[in-house]
C-alpha cells in the first residue's frame, strides 16, 4: 500500500449556494485510488456519488479541502490546464451514452482526438480500432437514432479511450441497458481493468458494484465504508498521455469546427438559410448600390468633361449674387480680342442662349438658339458630324446661316430628307442649314445638348436676340498652361475694362472635382444605408447563435467532460457564425453582381464594379460574423460543464 494514490480526495466538501440557501452534498470526503483499480462507488439517489465523480474527473471542484491528480492540486490549475487533465487522464462513459447525434460511431469515438491534435486519418484509424475491438465493425458508419444501447454504450466506451487515458470513470453505465446488455458492458469495463486501465464506477446496483475490486459506499454526502473485495489489482494502465501531451494544433481544431459549422448549418437549412437572408442583403446591396453609384457618378463626370475639362466660363453678374446677371451688359463684342490675347488661352468664344420657336414646313419646335463664334467646335470639341459649321466670314457678313443639333435634324427632317441647303425658320427670320453637328448627349442636369441650333453671334443678336451684348464667354486654355494663373489673368483683364467686378469665372477642373465630391457622398450615403442592413443582420445572426447554444448545451458540456478547453468551444461557436456570414457574404456578392446588371439592362443605367466595394462588402460581413458571433460563443464557452451534462 505504499504506492502513491493516482488520485486523493482530502477532506472535501461540496456546497451548492440555491436560491440563497446553501446546499450541502459533499462532506469531509478522504478517499484515495492508486493506479490500476477498479473501485464501485455506491450510493442511493441523492447520497452525492455523482458530485464525487464528477470532482474527481476534473467537471467540478470542492468547495473545501483538497483533490490531486499525480500529487497536482487540482485546484491550482486553470481552465486549460484541466481541460488537458480530463482530456488525456480520464475516459467518460455515461448513463445516457451523450453521444452526439449528427455523428456517425467513429465521429463520435474520435472526438476526444480532435482536442489532442491527432491528425483526422490517425484518429479515424485508432477509432475504427477501437469500435471493431468492441464488436461494431458493422455499425462503423451508423449514427446514434440507428444503435440500440448496448451498442450506443460501446461507442461511448471507445470514445472514453481514444486519448488512451489511464482512468475511466463510468456513471451508471449499464442504468439505460436491458440485463443483457448490462452484463456485455460490464465485461468490456472487466477487460479493460485487465488491461491495466484505473476503473472508477458509480452505481447504486450492488450486483454491478460486485464486479469491482473495491467498493465505496456513501450516503448523505460521507464516505460510510470503502471495502477491498480481496480479487488482486490490475497492473496499470500504460500512460499514454497524463496531461503531458501538447494540447491540439491550430489545424485539428479549425478542421473539427469548420466540420461542425458546416454539419449545423446543413441540419437547420431553413433557419441558415434565413439568418443568411439579412447578411445577403447588407453585401447585394453594398455591392448593387456601388457599382450604380460608380456609374452614375462616371456619366456625370463623362458629360462635364465632354464640353472640356480645359475650359474657363466667364458669366455674368458679380460672384455670390443670385439674379445679378440680368441687370449686367458688359460683355460686348469689343471684350473678345482683348480675352483672346491673355497669356495662355488658345481661342475664346461668346456664348448667348435663347430658347425659341423653329420651324421647317408644318413642323414646330422649341429649341435653344445659341449665338456664338466660329471657334466654337474647337472649344468644346464638338466637330460637324455633316456640312461645316460657320465661319468668321459668315459672322462678319451678318450671315443668316444655321448649324443644327441632332435632335432638332432627327426632329424637323424624316429619315431620308438631307436637312443640309434647307431653310428653316427662327421667330421670322430664315437660315440656311449649312451643317448638323454631331450628338453630345444629355448635360449633368439632364437636358439635351443636341437639341440646339447655332447661328453667328452678330446675326443671332441682330436678327433673333435683339440685343449685341453676351450671356457669357468660354475660354479654351492652351495645353500645358496652369488654368489658375490664367484665370487670375483674365480677372485682373475683365475687371480692368469693365471697372467693377460685375462677372465670375467658373474653372471646369473645379467643377468636375466638386461633381466628383458630391457624387463620391451620394455613393457613400448609398453604402452607409446598405451597410444597416449588414448590421440587422449581424444581429439576427447573434439571436440565432444564441438560440443554438442554449440548444446544444448538451452538447458543449459532452464536449467539456472529453477535454475540450473553452477557446475550443468559443472557436467552434465562433466559427459556425462566420460561416454563416461567410457563405452569406459570397451569396450577397454573387447577388449584388446580378442585381447590378439586372438593374442596367432593365433601367439602361450605368454600373460599374470594382474590387474594392466587394471586397469591403465581404469583409463587412466576415467581420460581421466575428463581432456578433463573439458574444454566443463566449456564453457557450463558460458554461460550466456540469450543468451543461444536466441539461435535457
Amino acid at each position: 500500500m505504499s504506492e502513491p494514490a493516482l488520485l486523493e480526495l482530502k477532506g472535501v466538501g461540496r456546497t451548492y449556494t440555491s436560491g440563497g440557501t446553501p446546499l450541502t452534498v459533499l462532506t469531509d470526503v478522504n478517499l484515495a485510488i492508486r493506479s490500476g483499480e477498479f473501485v464501485a462507488i455506491m450510493g442511493a439517489s441523492g447520497s452525492g456519488k455523482s458530485t464525487l465523480m464528477n470532482i474527481v474527473g476534473c467537471l467540478d471542484k470542492p468547495s473545501s479541502g483538497a483533490y490531486s491528480v499525480r500529487g497536482v492540486d487540482v485546484a491550482s490549475l486553470g481552465g486549460d490546464a484541466l481541460a488537458a487533465l480530463r482530456r488525456d487522464t480520464f475516459g467518460f462513459i455515461f448513463q445516457r451514452y451523450n453521444l452526439m447525434s449528427d455523428l456517425n460511431a467513429v465521429e463520435n469515438a474520435e472526438v476526444p482526438a480532435v482536442y489532442r491534435g491527432l491528425a483526422k486519418p490517425e484518429r479515424q484509424a485508432h477509432a475504427t480500432e477501437l469500435l471493431r475491438a468492441l464488436g461494431l465493425d458493422d455499425r462503423l458508419r451508423h449514427f446514434p437514432s440507428q444503435l440500440s444501447g448496448g451498442q450506443q454504450q460501446r461507442v461511448s466506451i471507445a470514445r472514453a479511450l481514444m486519448n488512451g487515458g489511464p482512468v475511466i470513470l463510468a456513471d451508471e453505465p449499464t442504468g439505460a441497458l436491458d440485463s443483457q446488455g448490462g452484463k456485455e458492458v460490464m465485461a468490456i469495463l472487466e477487460k479493460l481493468h485487465g488491461e491495466g486501465h484505473t476503473i472508477i464506477l458509480v452505481t447504486h446496483d450492488s450486483d454491478i458494484a460486485a464486479c469491482a475490486r473495491r467498493i465505496v459506499r456513501i450516503a448523505d454526502g460521507r464516505i460510510t465504508s470503502d471495502l477491498e473485495q480481496g480479487t488482486p489489482e490490475g497492473q496499470g494502465a500504460p500512460d499514454r498521455g497524463g496531461g503531458k501531451e501538447a494540447g491540439p494544433d491550430g489545424s485539428a481544431v479549425l478542421g473539427e469546427a469548420l466540420r461542425m459549422a458546416l454539419r449545423s448549418l446543413a441540419h437547420n437549412r431553413l433557419r441558415t438559410a434565413l439568418t443568411m437572408l439579412g447578411i445577403i442583403i447588407g453585401v447585394a446591396s453594398v455591392v448593387a448600390l456601388m457599382a450604380i453609384g460608380n456609374g452614375a457618378k462616371q456619366d456625370v463626370i463623362e458629360r462635364i468633361q465632354a464640353m472640356g475639362t480645359d475650359l474657363l466660363t466667364v458669366m455674368r453678374g458679380p460672384p455670390n449674387v443670385r439674379a445679378s446677371s440680368a441687370s449686367v451688359t458688359s460683355f460686348l463684342p469689343e471684350d473678345l480680342p482683348f480675352v483672346a490675347h491673355v497669356p495662355g488661352v488658345a481661342m475664346a468664344v461668346p456664348e448667348t442662349n435663347l430658347s425659341s420657336l423653329l420651324r421647317f414646313g408644318d413642323e414646330d419646335l422649341t429649341v435653344t438658339v445659341v449665338g456664338t463664334g466660329e471657334d466654337f467646335p474647337s472649344v468644346h470639341d464638338w466637330p460637324p458630324q455633316a456640312g461645316v459649321f460657320f465661319s468668321a466670314e459668315h459672322v462678319r457678313r451678318y450671315a443668316q446661316v444655321v448649324t443644327l443639333g441632332q435632335t432638332v435634324a432627327k426632329v424637323l427632317f424624316p429619315e431620308g430628307t438631307d436637312p443640309l441647303g434647307q431653310y428653316v425658320l427662327i421667330g421670322n427670320a430664315p437660315f440656311l442649314v449649312i451643317g448638323v453637328l454631331s450628338s453630345k448627349g444629355l448635360t449633368p442636369r439632364g437636358d439635351d445638348m443636341d437639341n440646339a441650333v447655332w447661328l453667328p453671334y452678330t446675326t443671332a443678336g441682330a436678327r433673333v436676340f435683339g440685343q449685341r451684348f453676351f450671356n457669357n464667354f468660354v475660354v479654351r486654355v492652351q495645353p500645358g498652361a496652369d488654368m489658375s494663373a490664367v484665370q487670375t489673368e483674365l480677372h485682373s483683364l475683365l475687371v480692368k475694362r469693365h471697372r467693377k467686378e460685375d462677372f465670375n469665372i467658373r474653372n471646369m477642373a473645379d467643377t468636375i472635382a466638386t461633381a466628383n465630391a458630391t457624387q463620391d457622398t451620394l455613393t457613400y450615403l448609398l453604402a452607409a444605408i446598405a451597410v444597416i442592413s449588414l448590421v440587422v443582420g449581424g444581429i439576427g445572426v447573434m439571436n440565432i447563435m444564441l438560440v443554438s447554444v442554449t440548444e446544444r448545451t448538451r452538447e458543449i458540456g459532452i464536449r467539456m467532460a472529453i477535454g475540450a478547453r473553452g477557446f475550443d468551444v468559443l472557436f467552434q461557436f465562433l466559427t459556425e457564425a462566420v460561416m454563416v456570414c461567410f457563405i452569406g457574404g459570397l451569396v450577397g456578392v454573387a447577388v449584388g453582381i446580378g442585381g447590378g446588371l439586372s438593374t442596367s439592362a432593365i433601367a439602361g443605367w450605368r454600373v460599374i464594379f470594382t474590387a474594392a466595394p466587394i471586397v469591403i462588402a465581404f469583409g463587412c460581413a466576415f467581420l460581421t460574423g466575428i463581432v456578433f458571433g463573439y458574444l454566443p460563443a463566449r456564453k457557450a464557452a463558460r458554461l460550466d460543464p456540469i450543468e451543461a451534462l444536466a441539461r435535457d
